[in-house]
């Protein structure tokens, strides 16, 4: 057996969800730009969990199931008034995602009906448990979903208590969509492993957080808004991008281990980001990222990945940074909980073998020897 570091190149599982080929990004089939240009985030996540678009009929359904289950449970809130003034957001939502199957009834029921409305009231759940702790620890009391509105204007809404305007609504529901799946990324292949065990929904999802509060994986874009904090204004880029780049320090939002010729999403929300921009009168943050993006790409050949845009849109957005990777979260539910009911339809337990380096021949020696 020979390790392939980090399983690089290792074909995993098979699966009918997304496909990267090419540097094309498809959900079922459908080239992620069509996607991106054309769908909502319902119409997305229905696509990703049935295997087509619903129809009108179809999306009024769903519509109906996420404003029904949209309420999180009061324990789960006054719960998180626990929580310590300077949690890590991505830990107070682990642990509220996974403390949510405390309240519901069928969290333990496998059947593959019980495990699809499961899917959906997570989806319609975990909006408003990012909301509600943004609030809490600013000491103001969760907002209650409103019924007929989008995920993306509900968690706006949700989130300042006001009403927000169309065009912040589009972009978040684009970056929405923009961010659902994306194959079998570290997330998603953990909430797989989990499930495999056969065992429930919300440990799979538990898992996925887990693997997404990494830096390395979703903190992402948060580090490149850290970043763009540290250069402050736009006379600043060059002199610290030709800094970090001659001191060989990695610059976030660059590069992507499956995107050889760049990340197609990146496009879309960079046009995002130059929208808001204008609509807010500031360009900054836009016309600071074009300048990284033009010294990364013409000194290293890096090409901006999708985090790279996404943070100066949410931050145009006004939402704050540590909640970029937990509205990450929001998105990718939709494809983590496709692919656990993918892996329960054809389910074989993920036990992958080690190359082991250690020692060999070595002996037990009583504790009076050592």
């Amino acid at each position: 057996m020979t390790a392939t570091k980090g399983l690089e190149g290792i074909v995993a599982a098979a699966s009918s969800i997304s496909s990267i080929i090419d540097g094309v990004l498809t959900y079922r089939g459908i080239n992620m730009d069509d996607l991106a240009e054309n769908a909502s985030f319902e119409e997305v996540a229905y696509l990703l969990w049935y295997g087509k678009l619903p129809n009108r009929s179809e999306i009024e359904t769903l519509q109906k199931q996420l404003d029904e289950y949209a309420v999180v449970p009061n324990e789960v809130l006054e719960g998180m008034k626990l929580y310590p003034k300077n949690t890590n957001s991505m830990a107070a939502l682990r642990t509220a995602i996974s403390s949510l199957a405390l309240y519901d009834q069928a969290a333990n029921d496998m059947s593959p009906e019980a495990n699809q409305l499961k899917a959906i009231k997570l989806q319609a759940q975990l909006p408003a448990v990012v909301a509600a702790f943004s609030r809490i620890r600013e000491g103001k009391e969760p907002v209650a979903p409103k019924k007929g509105v989008s995920i993306a204007h509900n968690f706006l809404y949700m989130l300042s208590g006001n009403e927000p305007s169309d065009v912040a609504v589009k972009a978040l529901d684009q970056a929405l969509v923009l961010h659902a799946d994306h194959e079998l990324n570290a997330s998603t292949f953990a909430a797989r492993v989990t499930v495999a065990t056969l065992s429930d929904i919300y440990s799979g999802i538990t898992s996925a957080i887990g693997a997404l509060k990494g830096p390395l994986h979703g903190g992402a874009n948060e580090a490149v808004m850290v970043m763009l904090e540290e250069i402050g204004s736009f006379a600043n880029v060059e002199g610290y991008i030709n800094n970090a780049l001659a001191n060989k320090q990695k610059i976030m939002g660059f590069g992507h281990r499956v995107y050889k010729n760049g990340d197609p999403r990146a496009k879309h929300l960079q046009k995002m980001s130059r929208e808001l921009g204008k609509l807010r009168g500031n360009m900054e943050l836009y016309e600071m990222s074009v300048k990284i993006e033009e010294l990364v790409t013409g000194q290293k050949g890096l090409k901006p990945n999708v985090d790279f845009y996404s943070a100066s849109v949410y931050t145009a957005l006004e939402i704050p940074r540590d909640l970029f990777t937990p509205i990450f979260a929001i998105s990718r539910l939709s494809g983590w909980s496709a692919h656990i009911l993918e892996q329960y339809q054809d389910n074989r337990l993920i036990r992958p073998r080690a190359d082991y380096v250690g020692p060999v021949n070595a002996k037990y020696v009583p504790i009076e020897q050592r």
